[in-house]
């Protein structure tokens, strides 16, 4: 995945910008870049990077967290935010006007948890012939200590007394069509409605903490290189009651080294001499079930290619596999011996120097004549 981009660049500002400089900005891009209004492929994907940033910067403690350690702080204190809150155009003008659905009940309302992915390396046979791989995923779960309360047991969120518990603060706007309400999140309790005054040890109040899990993911038979596996529900929890995101896993098959893919066939170079082309010879290949034989013919030309069928990748939706196709390559000898040179004379004596092709018998007949065959 891409490194996240500093937050401040995203809103355009400078990181000594005002709470009101940060909202301007944010209000601009969001207006900019919101799905409703822009149908650009990238869009989404602004929109969201924008709100997340706008999420932490906007709010004093995280913007605190976020200058002394950066994406690392923000993500430890209890995973990145889920800013799929924004489902309308409306919901700009209920951040800024007040129009449309209060924010709190918006803030509260079920929310589906982020995606996650996973890269997965298998080696060539795995994605084959398929497989169970175990594999450890971090996402966040409810903090264990306070049990999602976010505050120190023993001890509980209190109601916020800037904005009693509603978590927004209304504010009287004169315009030029007149009064009008603005709605805005609570910058004390960031919406919550609540303030935790003695944060729990263990998540320091953020509610949620970074834990491990292991999942088993079942390949099946037949896979390629960037085939992607989804697992529903395996992604980051909800908010408020919300669905679970799902997990993506984004497969990486290892070359082998010497069989190569073509869709369901499976590719093989082997190398015979000079002699076994000419005369015929029976070889042993090797396939994914095993060794087994291949009978050569006479005469076999150079890049000539022979199926063994049902010896290739599985298919992904049907019953059957694919072939392997075998391509032999003719090796000319670099090097003889004295009694090898001796033959390949007398050799070229009986074969002559055309260099173009003459009716009758071919150069392998000829060989064949040459040695009583």
């Amino acid at each position: 995945m891409n490194e996240k981009r500093d937050y401040y660049d995203v809103l355009g500002v400078p990181r000594n910008a005002s709470s009101e400089e940060i909202k301007r900005a944010y209000r601009k891009l969001a207006m900019q870049y919101h799905p409703d209004r822009n149908r650009e492929d990238d869009a989404t994907t602004r929109f969201k990077e924008i709100n997340e940033a706008y999420e932490v910067l906007h709010d004093g403690e995280k913007r605190q967290v976020y200058d002394r350690y950066g994406h690392a702080g923000v993500r430890g204190s209890g995973g990145p935010q889920d800013f799929s809150g924004f489902t309308g155009f409306s919901d700009i003008f209920e951040e800024f006007f007040g129009f449309g659905r209060t924010n709190a009940s918006n803030r509260r309302a079920p929310r589906r948890g982020a995606d996650l992915r996973y890269a997965l390396a298998l080696n060539f046979e795995e994605a084959i012939f398929g497989c169970d791989k175990e594999i450890e995923v971090t996402h966040s779960d409810a903090c264990p200590v306070c049990q999602g309360s976010g505050a120190e047991p023993g001890t509980s969120p209190k109601r916020c007394p800037q904005c009693n518990g509603t978590g927004e603060v209304r504010r009287m706007q004169q315009t030029i069509l007149g009064s009008l309400v603005n709605v805005s999140t609570c910058d004390r309790c960031n919406g919550e409605g609540e303030i935790v005054a003695t944060p729990c040890h263990e998540c320091r109040g953020y509610k949620r903490v970074q834990r491990e899990h292991k999942l088993t993911v079942q390949i099946p038979a037949g896979v390629d290189d960037g085939t992607q596996i989804r697992l529903a529900g395996q992604g980051e929890p909800g908010v408020y009651g919300g669905p679970a995101g799902n997990l993506y896993v984004q497969l990486k098959v290892k070359e082998h080294r010497f069989f190569r893919r073509q869709d369901n066939d499976i590719l093989l170079d082997v190398r015979i001499n000079i002699a076994q082309a000419a005369l015929g010879d029976e070889i042993t290949v090797p396939t994914l079930d095993g060794d087994v034989t291949l009978k050569i013919p006479a005469g076999t030309q150079t890049g000539r290619t022979f199926s063994l069928a049902d010896k290739g990748v599985p298919f992904l939706r049907r019953q059957g596999r694919g072939d392997e196709l075998v391509t032999v390559r003719i090796m000319t000898p670099e090097s003889l011996t004295e009694e090898q040179r001796k033959l390949f004379k007398q050799l070229s004596k009986t074969l002559g120097k055309e260099v173009i092709e003459q009716p009758g018998k071919g150069i392998f007949d000829k060989v064949k004549d040459a040695f009583g065959m």
